[in-house]
């Protein structure tokens, strides 16, 4: 009969030790599945980011077209106004 309880008792024990090696498992696993999901967060922050940058970029860029078309118009009204002037002149010779 004391076999047959220090039987039971590994048996038990062996149940119990598989069952925290389980739970240790489990949790390493959420661990590592809750530090990628971090890391993707902040890929995810970072890809907003450099977008933020590209965007930010392109405005400066259609900011520095639009003053270039801005001093272009006046460019061309101030030649259209001369032009004026001298067909003018010719005009009264």
């Amino acid at each position: 009969m004391d076999t047959l309880v220090i039987v039971a008792i590994v048996v038990v024990a062996l149940i119990v030790l598989a069952i925290i090696i389980s739970a240790a498992r489990k949790k390493s696993r959420e661990r590592e599945f809750a530090q990628v999901q971090q890391e993707a967060r902040h890929d995810d922050v970072d890809h907003h980011r450099e977008r933020a940058g590209e965007k930010q970029t392109e405005a400066a860029v259609a900011e520095e077209r639009a003053k270039r078309a801005k001093v272009e118009a006046e460019l061309d009204e101030q030649r259209a106004v001369q032009r004026e002037k001298e067909l003018d002149e010719d005009e009264r010779r």
